[in-house]
């Protein structure tokens, strides 16, 4: 895994494509969110043979957030079999990416262990693995920020439990698990949604 930032005064941004030093303009999937944004640094890095761009950026206003839609409370009951349970009854299925990929993963990293080192096929097979891995992270971080995001922009007060992850990941036979359904991830992303649409996240002991 590659990366390297570049400061402000490096690039450009036009709509949805960005000037790359000694690049030039490459073109991105979509256009900056925020129009009103100040651009602070630009990183690009490199997962299997894909390359993605990340943009910090600076709010001037978040006026253009709308409130929770329902100015109500809800709780939160993370789990493995069910990525989330609501108490008010919305249920969230867990993709559970990593467990429906690991028969192919494990026939190819079979494959590779038998694979002469240093030869063509092997180095196939790396980049082959790298891109089975870079599409579990992404189907389970689609599945948390479609639940983060609902979360936010539907209540304005939200309750999860403090899970002791770090001890539950230390159990071999759950950290698997764990860490397929994304528990850091989800909390991560719920506590900045909440704060720009304006919302309160309760983490109960």
């Amino acid at each position: 895994h590659d990366s390297f930032t570049i400061s402000n005064d490096q690039i450009k941004i036009e709509g949805s494509r960005i000037r790359i030093p000694n690049l030039g303009w490459v073109r991105m999937c979509e256009p900056l969110r925020f129009k009103d944004a100040k651009v602070l640094s630009v990183t690009i890095s490199r997962g299997a043979d894909d390359w993605y761009v990340s943009i910090s950026c600076e709010l001037t206003s978040l006026t253009h957030l709308k409130p929770a839609k329902n100015q109500g409370r809800v709780g939160v009951d993370l789990g493995i079999l069910k990525m989330a349970v609501l108490s008010d009854g919305h249920v969230f299925e867990a993709p559970m990416p990593l467990k429906h990929a690991l028969a192919r993963l494990k026939i190819l990293q079979e494959i590779m262990s038998r694979a002469k080192r240093g030869s063509r096929n092997r180095q196939k097979l790396r980049v082959r693995i790298a891109r089975l891995h870079r599409r579990i992270a992404n189907i389970r971080s689609h599945a948390i920020h479609k639940l983060t995001a609902f979360l936010a922009s539907n209540y304005s007060e939200v309750v999860i439990e403090d899970l002791n992850v770090k001890g539950m990941m230390a159990n071999h036979h759950l950290a698997r698990a764990i860490g397929d359904v994304g528990f850091y991830e989800f909390r991560r992303q719920l506590e900045y949604k909440m704060a720009l649409r304006g919302g309160l996240l309760v983490v109960a002991p």
